[in-house]
């Protein structure tokens, strides 16, 4: 199949994630948590005010419905609770939300968003995230949609609190509410100088308000909150290493375990044997309907010390797949057809300058700091399961579909994770750990190792790239033609003005499980699209930033390229011996992005290393400059490793290097001198920045190595074309 997407006008669809085929498993119709009348009991007596946003057109995919919506609504345009406000008799302020922290600072931003609108300062309200029993369902955390999506629903919930205890304060006053203004968490009646502290104004209340999201915002110019670098929430605990991530959670009574799958044609007599020295409390057993072997044990040591035991007993036999990352890429190409385009040839005919060339993308590992991990406890036939994941209402429907329970008999709350990067959609371990705590009667924390997560965990998806293009003598691109295998359809149409284009995407058959990753395929497809277009340039003779800006007119994308060329210095400074410098750009979840990058190559080891990376990203309105410059800073040190040396290495389905001893990762001595230019546009809404700043790194960094090494990657990693670092 094969299919064109235009990244110029995202529909709400695009800019949630990639099409179905990257979601390992349909996600849920979404509608309510816990049923908005019953919140009151949750949260105690005062106000909530519960934000309906309307039908969840935008967070569904797919045909949806039925048992595996979760029990939250099945078919037919089910309603959306977006944002759950409870201000309480002690005047304590809590906001409800079912985004889960991965590290983007979403506490921070939704904390400053209800500040912003309540009139009250940050450190007085306290969120509450990603538990199925007290949040509403807000689709998962991906997409870069927290600050398009989640953002504007907190400031109208908040904006409607604000609008009701105003109402409540006129009611007590018995004052004109016009003249009444709400601030720094009362209300107060100028004239008289009287006023009412919000939890004041609630005693005795019992209210429940369901808003359309009608009141009016706080104009952009007013901000007092939003607009400014407020510090993290929970920043100190963080630092001082007492903040708790889901691999943390510990429960009285508690053990560790491990769930092994035993190969069909391995009898269960035989999967015994003595334990290894260390593991002598560790009890197993099989698990007579499903092929299990269970190991269960009082310390994580001891369980990891006999699953690998067991799992070199119980190892399935070779798969019955060819594949390798030898021949990865001829693989997915294997059978694929594309149609001819008339306009295109004729367009490519009439070129002055032509080119013509293969990039491939290699599978790589999220490889968060924290691997997936999972504690599970039963009680009166209802299971909880703390874990880290991106998506808690999919893990419950997970767990739902598993034990045959019913919504209300299944709880997922999600500490604040270690990351995510997109690869923690999925958590298995939440059923595993599940499983054996029902087995043992007891809870179970279920933790992979780094060789787990490298091995069971997917990865993003590898691709192949065909690019033709021609020009006329003067550096005008007329025919552009671009097929993408496998990798994926995020930002596939890039934004430069051709007469004659075209770009689609293939499926593929792909040897390994494959998922979402920061960015999804955007960095595949800005790589090949950047890299040929400084081919084209150096065919014509043309600067790159020239050659670019001729072929482009999308005023944003020329603004950041600007920008990061006039920090970096673009065409004022002469690189040094062995030094090259290299210039990208492109767009992506209606956010732009430009890098400058300079390496330098060691004229004896032969060896490049990125000194320098000036970044230029416009998200519309910035919400909270330091925190926008964090995910930039974050987003290009994590797109070193996939330009530089990540890649997977497999031989059918065996990983060969499953570890961070044979994977490398970027490390403190591979961080560039970074440099970040914010384009904020406040007349612009605000766009989400994790994951677009990815995307232009790999390949500025590709065109800066071929000034020093006269060889142009056509790969990513640049190891592949032969570059080293």
């Amino acid at each position: 199949m094969n299919s064109s997407t235009d990244s110029r006008l995202p529909t709400p669809d695009s800019l949630d994630q990639e099409p179905e085929r990257y979601e390992l498993r349909q996600p849920p119709r979404y509608s309510f948590g816990p049923d908005r009348r019953d919140f009151l009991k949750i949260a105690g007596g005062g106000i909530a005010v519960c934000l309906l946003t309307g039908p969840a057109r935008a967070q569904q995919r797919g045909k949806g419905g039925g048992r595996r919506g979760g029990g939250f609504g099945g078919g037919g345009a089910s309603q959306v609770m977006g944002a759950w406000l409870h201000i309480g008799e002690d005047g304590q302020i809590t906001l409800y939300s079912g985004k889960t922290e991965v590290g983007q600072n979403v506490r921070t931003s939704v904390t400053q968003a209800l500040a912003e609108e309540l009139r009250v300062k940050p450190e007085a309200i306290r969120v509450v995230l990603a538990d199925t029993d007290l949040c509403p369902n807000e689709g998962g955390t991906s997409g870069s949609r927290s600050t398009p999506a989640t953002i504007p629903q907190v400031r109208r919930v908040g904006a409607a609190a604000r609008e009701m205890l105003i109402d409540l304060a006129a009611e007590q006053l018995k004052a004109p509410r016009g003249e009444l203004t709400a601030g720094d968490a009362k209300v107060t009646h100028g004239a008289s100088d009287r006023s009412l502290k919000y939890g004041e104004l609630t005693k005795g209340q019992k209210l429940t308000k369901t808003v359309a999201g009608d009141a009016p915002l706080t104009p952009t110019k007013d901000w007092k909150v939003l607009g400014t670098s407020t510090p993290k929430v929970g920043g100190q605990e963080i630092v001082t290493g007492t903040h708790q991530y889901a691999s943390d959670i510990q429960l009285p009574g508690m053990l560790y375990g491990k769930l092994l799958a035993i190969p069909k044609n391995s009898p269960h007599g035989k999967v015994g044997g003595l334990m290894p020295a260390g593991a002598e409390r560790v009890q197993t057993s099989i698990d007579a309907t499903e092929s299990y072997l269970q190991v269960l044990g009082p310390s994580a040591f001891e369980v990891d010390l006999a699953a690998a035991h067991f799992r070199g007993r119980l190892q399935a036999p070779p798969a019955d797949q060819q594949s390798s990352h030898k021949t990865l890429f001829a693989d997915l190409k294997r059978g694929a057809r594309v149609e001819e385009s008339p306009g295109i040839e004729a367009a490519l005919k009439a070129a002055d300058h032509k080119l013509e060339a293969t990039f491939t993308i290699a599978y790589i590992a999220h490889a968060p700091l924290e691997p997936r991990a999972a504690v599970a406890e039963w009680k009166d036939g209802k299971v909880t399961v703390w874990t880290g994941t991106q998506q808690p209402s999919r893990v419950k429907s997970d767990l739902m579909q598993a034990f045959g329970l019913a919504a209300d008999k299944v709880r997922v709350i999600v500490p604040d994770t270690g990351a995510g990067y997109g690869g923690k959609h999925t958590v298995d371990t939440a059923v595993e750990a599940a499983k054996l705590a029902k087995a043992a009667g007891k809870p179970v924390k279920v933790v992979w190792t780094r060789e787990e997560e490298f091995t069971y965990a997917y990865f993003r998806p590898a691709g192949v790239i065909d690019v033709r293009a021609g020009m006329t003598k003067d550096g005008r691109v007329t025919a552009w033609d671009f097929h993408n295998y496998n990798s994926g359809q995020s930002a596939v149409r890039g934004l430069y003005d051709i007469p004659q284009q075209r770009a689609q995407f293939h499926n593929a058959a792909a040897p390994l499980k494959q998922g979402s990753y920061r960015a999804l395929a955007s960095t595949a497809n800005t790589f090949a699209r950047e890299a040929a277009m400084d081919e084209l340039a150096h065919k014509v003779g043309m600067d790159p930033l020239a050659f670019r800006m001729l072929n482009l007119k999308d005023e944003r994308l020329r603004a950041v390229f600007q920008a990061a060329a006039e920090k970096f210095g673009w065409g004022k400074i002469k690189p040094a011996e062995n030094h090259g410098l290299g210039i990208a750009g492109g767009s992506e979840k209606g956010s732009f992005v430009a890098s400058c990058a300079e390496v330098v190559r060691d004229p004896a080891s032969g060896k490049i290393r990125v000194t320098r990376v000036v970044t230029a990203f416009e998200c519309g309105t910035v919400l909270n400059p330091d925190l926008v410059t964090n995910q930039i800073e974050g987003a290009v040190i994590q797109g070193l490793g996939g330009a530089l040396f990540e890649e997977i290495q497999f031989e059918g389905t065996k990983i060969h290097n499953a570890s961070f001893s044979s994977y490398r990762v970027p490390r403190f001595a591979d961080t560039p001198e970074l440099e970040t230019v914010l384009v904020n546009r406040p007349d612009l809404a605000p766009i989400g920045a994790g994951e677009t700043p990815i995307i232009a790194v790999a390949p500025a960094i590709a065109q800066a190595a071929f000034q020093v090494t006269g060889i142009r990657a056509h790969s990513l990693p640049l190891a592949a074309s032969g570059i080293r670092s």
